[in-house]
């Protein structure tokens, strides 16, 4: 997976949770979606970009969603 692609991706995920009127609740749903059906991996990825400041265009609520549920994206260590 590439960066650019994972933006879009969640750009897509967020715009269609920004639709609920409760900010809030529309940020933990971006979370809630990124955690839940993204491989490790690919959040992995994402986290890496967003520290790096390569995550051009971040729909607002994916970045309000990696700063206030952080805990919740980062990838589980296995081992």
């Amino acid at each position: 997976m590439n960066l650019p692609k994972l933006v879009t991706m969640a750009n897509q995920i967020a715009s269609f949770f920004a639709t609920d009127p409760d900010r809030q609740a529309g940020v933990a749903s971006t979370a809630n979606h990124i955690q839940k059906f993204w491989e490790p991996r690919m959040r992995k990825e994402l986290l890496a970009g967003f520290d790096a400041g390569k995550c051009e265009g971040l729909h607002e609520l994916v970045v309000a969603a990696v700063q206030q549920h952080r805990a919740q994206l980062e990838p589980i260590a296995v081992g």
